[in-house]
């Protein structure tokens, strides 16, 4: 049998959505300051697991908002998860921050050359940037172990590194690789759990927690 069809308008469906959200939730305890960000992920996916396999490194949201707020570049390892950023919405002038350098020539390139990945490649040239940077790596394990030997190396200090790869292969090795870091914050979805739209939704958060917004 059908359950009733719940009346919303649509410029209330979000508004709807995050109260359910916070309903299911009922008395369950986030870290403070981590809410939205968690809730967000649940949003996307319509899974509340992420509210127990999220894990943050300490005060990593006050550090990460500082870098946005600082000038931070955001690398991602997919188009997807750069369009799936609501950058004009948001924080335009992050929209001349934000890269992806997976389609580049150069990095096809390296790649090829050095017999590695493009995204392994991708992190490489993200490491000549000479600026700050925040890794939103939502699809590519391989990223995030090129990742984990540039900042052993100190080739590289992220301000942040957001690690939610889903999958099968090397996926949970890679984000284990990720919490081992000391110094380095991180986000990451412990587990095969994980996605672009999942990297996408944790920049949305902390960028519209960066602008000020009132969203969730």
């Amino acid at each position: 049998m059908l359950t009733e069809i719940e009346k919303v308008l649509p410029s209330e469906i979000e508004k709807r959505s995050f109260e359910i959200i916070a309903e299911e939730l009922g008395d369950k305890q986030l870290i403070p300051g981590t809410e939205s960000i968690v809730k967000r992920c649940i949003h996307t996916s319509a899974d509340f697991d992420y509210a127990d396999n999220l894990i943050f490194s300490e005060n990593v949201v006050e550090k990460a908002l500082k870098a946005i707020r600082g000038g931070a570049s955001i690398v991602t390892d997919t188009q997807m998860g750069k369009s799936g950023d609501q950058l004009k919405n948001v924080l335009p002038a992050m929209v001349e921050r934000y890269n992806c350098f997976m389609s580049d020539d150069d990095v096809a390139q390296a790649a090829k050359r050095n017999k590695t990945t493009r995204a392994a490649a991708s992190m490489d040239k993200a490491a000549k940037l000479g600026e700050q940077v925040i890794f939103a790596i939502g699809n590519a394990p391989t990223a995030l172990v090129r990742l984990y030997e540039l900042i052993k190396e100190e080739k590289i200090a992220p301000e942040l590194v957001i690690a939610v790869p889903v999958g099968f292969v090397n996926v949970v090795q890679s984000k284990e690789l990720i919490l081992s870091l000391e110094n380095t914050p991180y986000i990451v979805a412990r587990g095969r759990k994980g996605g672009s739209n999942i990297a996408a939704c944790i920049c949305n958060a902390l960028l519209y927690m960066g602008d000020g917004g009132k969203r969730e």
